[in-house]
């Protein structure tokens, strides 16, 4: 029977995971398909009833959206108060975890995990102040999309066309102690949509032409519904482990398929991937390694492993096990992974020998609730013929120093049991019988410890025979006086090969279990190692270290730029030879391993690892290996993969080092930067006004000047008007990046702000043509006047700057559901190719050559000011020539001015 004890270090482990969760409040989710179905009113309706049974249950944050149903649940439930946060100079109300964390009540509702916070917070993600109130042992609630995980992301992007860019780690909902999963048939939610439960009419509309169409629904549901199923899967397993469960429990269809050294294997790889696609079930494939298959030849092991590989491509999970008996290995895995189903090969042309049990029956026998399928293997027709010449060339081929490499063992077996049978001899006079064959049985258990179980067995036979003829009377005779001694001659053997077999199963396992060991031990440097490096030339080191001593290969590591192109590779005093930027590059626009070994390019002599990270792919290992056999087994395969797992982890934390580190920087320079314009903008306008006002006061003054004298004066005044233009740029600029701009919001109608914007012009725009197209249903706004007429000031003045002076320029304006575009559009020469986006950073111009003046801070304030209304603003050339600049402003619900009329009180009568 398997061994079910359980693992004392497993129990160790669960006993401290169990005592650090102790300590830890839970934390349940609710899971919905999409937005409309339920999640928040289920979790308040849940609260309030803990609440009514004397839990201390405060609202953290919670988002309604305005739906009365949800509101309506918020009732008498203690709030925390949120936080002011100003963000861009308006004010945001934010989750204030240092109030939740000092009010410290049993359970929290904190509403969407996936939340991004204001930036300035202490955590840049909504989920990560929860997991804080969770080590501070607070109980909390929280709701979540499935498009939300972050596993499933682009999953749902492909399908619905919409990328989500808050997103939650897949671990956070894994380690949840509960998942509630809110569901809701897409035929109800597009009626709640249509009646308005979900958005406004408006926004409904417009959601069921895009992300809220019934297939999509119907594809979320399902993503949903897998996803949680997964998740009861794994906690299934899990306390089977906890329970030390050993019946398999067929709560799910899956396949176990066990696999071995025969030729034919790959058919039983095939059909059942075949009847696993059937059944739409998850499958497993396992090679049962025991003592007697560890003497194969190389090519028959390579077999094995190319058939795992197929399985693996297959969608198989493949593993290789280790044990005295294939039929107890594939039981015990068969329990521990829940497999009802074990599939095995049936060879329908060979007979089995009479002493020798079909696998098939041993596992039946072993697993009594394991159902086995059997597969008929193809008949040795075609077979047996190709195994018999292949034997035959092997045999014709094999080396004579190989053959008798192969029976040393067996030459040292005899050996060992001939010097015993010598060294008992004077022992013969002094000792009985029954104490010689105790020296026997010693020799058997040091040759099976020293050369394994064929020596063993050996040994055996010839220690009975050799205490036979020398020490049983009739001494050197195989005859026997006295019959009992045959009786201690079948003991004898017996005992022999039982601990042969024994002591050469142990040493197996104990080899297998120094390798693991030796294994765990070496990424346990590894990633010590890593966690200290600072540099990619430390990273690339360590690697090549690692791979240079588990696999004796040479490795190079090739990291990606920003362009996602792989650079030379790292110098390293011994770099592989044939190195290939081109399969490297391949491997990483792929995310798949090419070169040796694989399906891509495998002529390569050097093997490309992509290292994949959380994120991105960060870069590529090649591997040149001087043995191809130490990274064909799976275990070296998987130890390859964590280590480039633990490499990508690596060059992604020293990349967000950098990145962190360059916005430290640049955050201080925009600050330094700002300081001094403004104090230099501040020093400049006095001069400047001055200037303007001496200007001014030398044209009115008598006598009258000349022609030339005063067009000499008002180009100077022109001059210094342009200079304190410029100069109100840098000090406007300077203002809106430090925040000490305030908005003064207020709703009123677009029309006029465009009116002061061209009367503010007029000087500028006298031999321009402006035509104004303003429809007449354009809604109330809600925007500071004083910056949108910079806007419009800017976009317009900058028209006139890059474009002829007779060509017309035009603003239009249109109106959609929830916003406003006004665009600016002009016949000149249009933008520079690909630069669409940097003109808006600041002293960046359109066009560098000529004479235009300025320096470049007009749409860099453009879109400050835009931005800070919670609009965008776009710039490009447009088809029939010359450039268009756009911005949208959010259109908001404006207040009902027919309603505030009605409701203000009527005037006094007067009094007589």
């Amino acid at each position: 029977m398997p061994d079910s004890r359980p693992d004392p270090d497993q129990l160790l482990a669960r006993l401290k995971q169990q005592e650090a969760k102790a300590q830890r409040g839970k934390l349940k989710i609710f899971i919905g398909a999409c937005a409309g179905v339920g999640k928040t009113y289920a979790m308040l309706s849940a609260a309030r009833g803990l609440q009514r049974e004397g839990v201390d249950v405060v609202i953290g944050v919670i988002e309604t959206h305005g739906r009365v149903e949800t509101d309506a649940l918020l009732g008498d439930l203690e709030r925390v108060p949120l936080k002011q946060v100003r963000y861009r100079d308006r004010v945001l109300q934010e989750f204030d975890l240092d109030a939740a964390l000092a009010r410290a009540p049993q359970l929290i509702l904190v509403d969407e995990l996936a939340h991004s916070n204001v930036a300035g917070s202490r955590h840049p993600k909504r989920w990560q102040d929860v997991e804080e109130l969770l080590d501070a042992g607070i109980d909390v609630w929280s709701a979540m999309n499935v498009q939300h995980l972050e596993s499933l992301n682009d999953i749902v992007s492909g399908i619905t066309g919409v990328r989500v860019w808050e997103t939650v780690p897949d671990r956070v909902f894994d380690h949840a102690d509960e998942v509630v999963i809110v569901d809701l048939p897409p035929d109800e939610l597009l009626q709640r949509l249509k009646e308005g439960k979900i958005y406004l009419p408006q926004q409904a509309e417009r959601a069921v032409r895009n992300f809220f169409r019934k297939g999509n629904l119907i594809a979320l549901r399902e993503l949903a519904l897998r996803r949680t199923a997964d998740r009861v899967d794994d906690e299934m397993l899990q306390y089977r482990r906890n329970e030390s469960v050993t019946p398999v429990w067929q709560t799910r269809e899956s396949l176990l398929l066990c696999v071995g050294p025969d030729p034919r294997s790959e058919k039983l790889v095939r059909s059942t991937a075949r009847m696993a696609a059937q059944l739409d079930v998850p499958w497993h494939c396992v090679y049962v390694e025991t003592p007697a298959l560890q003497r194969l030849p190389d090519s028959v092991r390579q077999r094995v492993l190319g058939v795992l590989k197929i399985a693996q491509d297959m969608g198989a999970a493949t593993a290789t096990l280790a044990g005295s008996t294939a039929a107890a290995a594939i039981v015990r895995y068969a329990h521990e992974h829940n497999l009802p189903r074990v599939v095995l090969g049936r060879d329908v042309g060979r007979r089995s020998r009479p002493w020798q049990t079909p696998l098939s029956q041993q596992v039946g026998a072993l697993g009594k609730d394991l159902d086995v399928i059997q597969i008929a293997l193809p008949t040795d027709e075609r077979i047996a013929p190709r195994l018999a010449r292949g034997a035959a060339v092997r045999a014709a081929s094999e080396p004579g120093a190989d053959a008798a490499r192969k029976a040393m063992p067996y030459v040292w077996s005899v050996a060992i049991c001939g010097l015993v049978t010598l060294s008992a001899a004077p022992l013969h006079a002094v000792l009985d019988l029954a104490n010689i064959v105790m020296v026997f049985l010693l020799a058997v258990v040091f040759v099976a410890v020293r050369y394994g179980r064929g020596p063993a067995v050996l040994a055996a036979f010839v220690s009975v025979a050799s205490f036979d003829f020398f020490y049983v009377p009739p001494r050197f005779s195989l005859a026997v006086s006295d019959v009992q001694y045959l009786l201690t001659f079948a003991v004898m053997l017996v005992v022999a090969l039982v601990i042969g077999q024994l002591t050469a199963g142990l040493k197996f396992q104990a080899r297998v279990a120094t390798q693991r060991e030796e294994r765990v031990g070496a990424l346990y440097a590894m990633s010590r190692d890593l966690s200290a490096a600072l540099m990619v030339e430390e990273i690339a080191e360590i690697a090549a270290r690692f791979v240079l001593s588990e696999f004796d290969a040479p490795a190079a590591l090739l990291v990606a730029d920003s362009q996602d192109q792989l650079k030379r590779p790292v110098s390293l005093p011994v770099v592989p030879a044939g190195i290939d930027l081109g399969v490297a590059q391949w491997a990483f626009d792929h995310a798949e391993a090419a070169g040796h070994g694989t399906d891509t390019l495998a002529g390569s002599p050097v093997l490309y690892v992509p290292l994949k990270a959380a994120i991105r792919i960060r870069g590529v290992l090649a591997i040149e290996p001087r043995n191809p056999a130490r990274l064909t087994s799976p275990e070296q395969r998987r130890l390859l993969q964590t280590c480039a797992s633990l490499l990508a982890i690596a060059l992604e934390r020293i990349h967000y080092v950098d990145v962190a580190q360059a916005s430290t920087v640049q955050m201080e320079s925009e600050r330094l930067r700002n300081s001094i314009l403004a104090a230099i903008s501040h020093d400049l306008r006095t001069p400047l006004a001055a200037v303007v006002g001496m200007a001014d006061s030398l044209a009115m003054m008598p006598p009258a000047l000349s022609g030339a004298q005063a067009e000499t004066l008002t180009s100077l005044r022109l001059a210094v008007l342009r200079m304190n233009s410029q100069v109100n740029n840098l000090l406007d600029m300077a203002r809106l990046q430090s925040g000490q701009v305030q908005l003064n919001l207020q709703w009123q109608p677009l029309e006029e702000v465009v009116g002061s914007a061209l009367a503010a012009l007029q000087g500028t725009l006298d031999s321009r043509r402006v035509r104004v197209s303003l429809p007449d249903d354009l809604p109330l706004l809600r925007f500071d006047a004083v910056l949108i007429e910079r806007v419009l000031c800017n976009l317009l003045e900058n028209a006139a700057k890059y474009t002829p002076p007779a060509s017309p320029i035009t603003l239009t304006a249109a109106a959609d559901a929830d916003r406003v575009r006004v665009s600016v559009d002009d016949e000149g020469p249009g933008l520079p190719p690909g630069r669409e986006e940097a003109i808006f950073a600041m002293f960046e111009r359109g066009r560098k050559e000529g004479a235009t003046p300025g320096v470049g801070l007009g749409l860099a304030i453009c879109r400050a000011i835009v931005q800070a209304h919670g609009g965008q603003i776009h710039a490009q050339t447009r088809p029939q020539g010359g450039a268009s600049f756009s911005f949208e402003l959010p259109r908001g619900t404006p207040p009902d001015l027919d309603g505030m009329q009605a409701q203000a009180p009527a005037p006094a009568a007067p009094q007589n």
